[in-house]
Formats: C-alpha cells, sequence, structure tokens
C-alpha cells in the first residue's frame, strides 16, 4: 500500500545574522532601502513538501512514500541524499534549463526573517501526469505550482484515488471558488490553525459544511495539539512532549506523514492524529527538516510514553 504524495522539492538555504535587522534598518529610508547583511553562519537543508512527507512517512514505513515532483539541474546533492535514505525517486523529474525551488532564509538574533522564495523548477509540475496508479492506494495534492496541484486533483480524481488536499503556503494562489472545488474532489482536507482561517474566510465554509463533503477535516495547532472533525464528531488530539525544541521548520509536514501512515494502515482517528502528533514532536528536536532518524520500535515507545498505550 503506497501513497503518491503530489508536491514541491526544494533546497532551504538557512543564514543567520548575529545582530539585529531593526539596527541596520531606518523607517524614515525605507523607500530607498539598500542593506547588506554579513552573514557567518550558513547550512543547506533538503526540504519541500513532497520530500518532507516522503521522508517522514519513509522512517515509519520504508514502501509507502512514492514523491513526484518536478526539480532542477542542481539536484543531485538531493538525488543523492534521498537514495541514501531509501526514498524513492520514480516520479522525480529533472527539467533542462531550471533549478530546484530554493528558500533563502535569513534570520536575526531577535528571530525575525527575510525570506526569498525561487520556485524554479515547481512552477513546471503541470507538464507531467500522474503516472499509472497500480499499487498506489491514497494520493496527496501538497504546494507546488498552481496548474501542477489543479491538475494532479483532477487527475486523482479521474483514477478513482482518494487524496488529502494540503494547500500550505499555496494558499494564497487559490480564491474562494478554486478551494471549493479541491474540497469537493478531496477525501480529507488538512490545514494549519493560520490556513484555517484563510479557507473559512474565502469559502465561507464551516467545518461542518466541510465535513459534509469528505471524510475528514484536520487542523493543526501547533503546541496546542489538533483537532479532527468528522461528520458528526470532533477528535481532540494532544501534542507530543517533544525532548528539546530546535526548529519547527517541518513540524507540519512530518504530521501529514502520520496522517498518511494511519490512513495507509486504516487506524482510527484517535490514533492517527496521535502518530502524526509525535512525528511533528520528534521533527521540533533537530534543525532541518530532514535530519531526525529512528526505527519504528523506537518510535513505538515513544508513543506508548506519551499516550499511554502501543498502536
Amino acid at each position: 500500500m503506497t501513497a503518491l504524495i503530489c508536491g514541491s522539492f526544494a533546497y532551504d538555504n538557512i543564514m543567520v545574522f548575529p545582530g539585529q535587522f531593526k539596527n541596520h534598518i531606518l523607517p524614515e529610508k525605507v523607500h530607498i532601502l539598500n542593506v547588506s547583511f554579513m552573514v557567518p553562519e550558513l547550512r543547506r537543508e533538503f526540504g519541500g513538501c513532497a520530500g518532507n512527507i516522503a521522508y517522514n512517512l519513509n522512517l515509519l514505513d520504508k514502501h509507502a512514500a512514492l514523491p513526484m515532483g518536478t526539480v532542477g539541474v542542481d539536484f543531485d546533492p538531493y538525488a543523492c541524499w534521498m537514495d541514501r535514505n531509501g526514498v524513492s525517486r520514480r516520479h522525480v523529474t529533472v527539467m533542462d534549463g531550471t533549478f530546484t525551488a530554493q528558500a533563502f532564509i535569513t534570520t536575526d538574533l531577535d528571530d525575525n526573517q527575510i525570506t526569498a522564495f525561487h520556485p524554479g523548477a515547481m512552477e513546471f509540475s503541470h507538464h507531467y501526469r500522474l503516472p499509472d496508479m497500480e499499487g498506489i492506494t491514497i494520493g496527496m495534492v501538497s504546494p507546488d505550482g498552481r496548474e501542477g496541484m489543479l491538475q494532479h486533483a483532477n487527475q486523482f480524481v479521474e483514477a478513482g484515488i482518494p487524496f488529502i488536499f494540503d494547500p500550505g503556503q499555496g494558499m494564497p494562489m487559490f480564491d474562494g471558488s478554486s478551494l471549493t472545488h479541491f474540497i469537493d474532489q478531496a477525501a480529507w482536507v488538512t490545514v494549519n490553525d493560520y490556513e484555517w482561517q484563510l479557507m473559512q474566510e474565502r469559502t465561507g465554509l464551516s467545518p461542518h459544511d466541510i465535513t459534509e463533503r469528505v471524510k475528514a477535516l484536520i487542523i493543526t495547532r501547533g503546541g496546542d495539539g489538533s483537532v479532527i472533525y468528522v461528520q458528526d464528531k470532533r477528535y481532540e488530539i494532544p501534542a507530543a512532549t517533544p525532548k528539546a525544541v530546535e526548529d519547527p521548520t517541518g513540524c507540519g509536514d512530518a504530521y501529514r506523514a502520520g496522517l498518511l501512515y494511519g490512513l495507509l494502515n486504516e487506524l482510527d482517528w484517535e490514533t492517527t492524529g496521535r502518530i502524526a502528533s509525535l512525528l511533528g514532536a520528534i521533527k521540533i528536536e533537530s534543525h532541518g527538516t530532514q535530519n531526525h532518524v529512528f526505527t519504528l520500535d523506537e518510535f513505538r515507545t515513544r508513543f506508548k510514553e506519551n499516550f499511554g498505550y502501543y498502536f
């Protein structure tokens, strides 16, 4: 049983400025802003929604994740990383003449961030149709190029494959009617609490309205856990306790991998939500989005420690 995860692959270039932006930006001069920050600390992480979700799902089940996306000519280091970690590249396509999507993030000592994002090859995701769906149980439409998200949702419907709609940071690309159409196509919808507010404002739909259209609506709330709405029922999922808080980036992608694992294994919603919660907590303990590791036995032990039972 496998999940086809459509979405982005990206390099996250993370820089730390050992000062405060506010001391170098003059408010009265922002109309002619021209600043440069010396950043002695730089690291490059492997990221992107499809890459992150597949990495996490692969930790739980080494045969479950099939990520799909378009990447650039600079993808070789990421490809080697995927191979080393046993994550499939069967549906990853290199686009000539483009770079892999990249984020350039500069953080100061007050945790303020200045980010530039280059979509690169991600913008060509609509050039590729979903593959032969034999053996694929569940799909996922996560942040990607706009046309790619629209077309892949349509193709999942045509193939009769139920999918999770995860708009994430792609939410601003869609108006209310487009979001409603995604919801009507999807089997499950997952958003964080901020994205939920945007979705509610743009579509005018309540949790009850959405659960009349899908099997479940999942809303994550950071340290406050998550809530899963199904028809006529609401499950409150507690947050798992991390051993340390190092970096929340990618926590949502880890959570979504837990949802896929629970759905693939036909687990109940209370257990599925708790698996997702624990995956997010484990991710928080490491810098970057794909640097945490564990065995399934270790994961089950931590699950018991957090929630009082084994799944």
